[in-house]
């Protein structure tokens, strides 16, 4: 919005010195607040001209103190001016500042970054998850790295971030981070995030975001077809921990849970559904939605085998699961014995789910989607690759519907 400005001179007759004289002030007027300023000089009352706010005449006092007056004028033309150009907003307050030589404290980008991670910090477990915070200080890390390297500074005010600094931090990222293509979108994105934070409190008054664009690329996600599940399944193992963390791997096969939902799972959360059996109901961790995932049979046996489990009675868990990092290294000890030429990971036990065990048994992706806890069906659609086997079943569908209109259509020739 554009600001409305006046500028007025008048004599402030209640001042009179001793000699008479009175002194000229300066009335600015923005958006109906004022602000009233002596111009220094004082004459005699007489030769003031109302109507023209100067003094009357051409005489040398005149000139001068018109002139005066022209530069004072001149000043907050010159304000207005300089606060267009820097793409300020023309107020009162920034005017008055400008006037009065007082400099806007600059907001610096670390300190609010490190606000911004303080915050989450403090909401580990009630709206973010440790890893997520965890990121977020890699990301102030890298922000604080590429300060030095292309500035050699350690803070930058948030007014200097612009389309050429988001696009040097992402080449430093993909560069001298080495960063995968997916890996530095995410730590842009957390970067914008702060940016937006700033654009919210009014501190920031263009989006440098405007104009950028990157892209995530389709990762091809691993998962285990029927015959690898049931290698792994019918695998006698005589190490005891092998044996459990393939029994919680294939537990979450066909319940479609993270580890971190498969860790925080009780008998509290187990409950009868909607069609009078066993269901699990869970709030997940990562998206704070819920989960409902009827029991299968596979998993209600592995939860009736360690039911009596001293961890599973000890610390009130369903299942004794062991330590992220502990579950994946034994895995690979599994996939090796197993002979599965694959990284496995317990988190491609939910690909597993949302591929082999549901969507290439007929199960509609609305359905997975609902038991996976997602949001939207995009991000199930990454996690569910439908399966040449699935698509064979699909077209059997209609290579039969089409034959039946064939034969129909020879019948009626004849």
């Amino acid at each position: 919005m554009d600001a409305k400005i006046s500028i007025l001179f008048f004599l402030k007759r209640a001042k009179v010195n001793s000699k008479g004289l009175v002194p000229i002030f300066q009335r600015i007027t923005i958006n109906g607040k004022r602000i009233e300023l002596s111009s220094g000089k004082y004459i005699d009352p007489l030769k003031w001209s109302i109507e023209g706010a100067k003094i009357k005449g051409a005489s040398a006092e005149a000139r001068a103190i018109n002139s005066h007056l022209d530069l004072l004028k001149s000043k907050v033309i010159d304000a207005e001016k300089d606060l267009y150009n820097r793409e300020e907003e023309i107020n009162f307050e920034n005017i008055k500042n400008s006037l009065f030589g007082v400099k806007k404290r600059a907001r610096m980008l670390i300190p609010i970054f490190e606000e911004h991670n303080r915050k989450m910090k403090e909401l580990i477990g009630l709206e973010y998850a440790p890893g997520t915070y965890e990121r977020y200080m890699t990301s102030l890390k890298h922000t604080k790295d590429f300060l030095l390297w292309k500035y050699n500074i350690s803070d930058i005010s948030i007014e200097k971030i612009d389309h050429a600094f988001i696009t040097e931090y992402e080449f430093y990222l993909r560069s001298v981070r080495k960063c995968a293509n997916n890996t530095a979108v995410k730590y842009i994105k957390n970067f914008h995030k702060i940016v937006n934070q700033c654009l919210a409190n009014g501190w920031l008054t263009k989006d440098p975001f405007i104009n950028y664009k990157s892209k995530v690329k389709e990762v091809v996600r691993e998962f285990l077809s029927e015959k690898e599940i049931e290698e792994i399944i019918n695998k006698e193992f005589e190490i005891e921990r092998l044996d459990l963390v393939r029994d919680i791997f294939i537990f979450s096969c066909f319940t479609g849970l993270a580890y971190v939902d498969v860790q925080q799972l009780t008998k509290e959360n187990i409950s009868i559904g909607i069609d009078g059996d066993k269901w699990i109901f869970k709030n997940r961790q990562k998206t704070e939605t819920t989960s409902k995932i009827p029991l299968l049979p596979m998993a209600q046996e592995i939860i009736n085998k360690y039911q009596n489990h001293p961890i599973s009675l000890n610390q009130n868990r369903l299942l004794p699961i062991l330590s992220n990092q502990k579950m994946n290294s034994y895995l690979k000890e599994i996939a090796t014995v197993c002979g599965i030429n694959k990284e496995l990971t317990f988190h491609i036990a939910r690909h597993t789910f949302a591929t082999t065990v549901t969507l290439s048994n007929g199960v509609p992706l609305e359905t997975v989607s609902k038991m996976l806890g997602h949001t939207n069906l995009k991000t199930t659609q990454h996690y569910a690759k439908i399966l040449d086997k699935k698509i064979s079943q699909d077209m059997m569908v209609l290579r039969t519907k089409f034959g039946a209109r064939t034969e129909e259509k020879k019948k009626n020739s004849i």
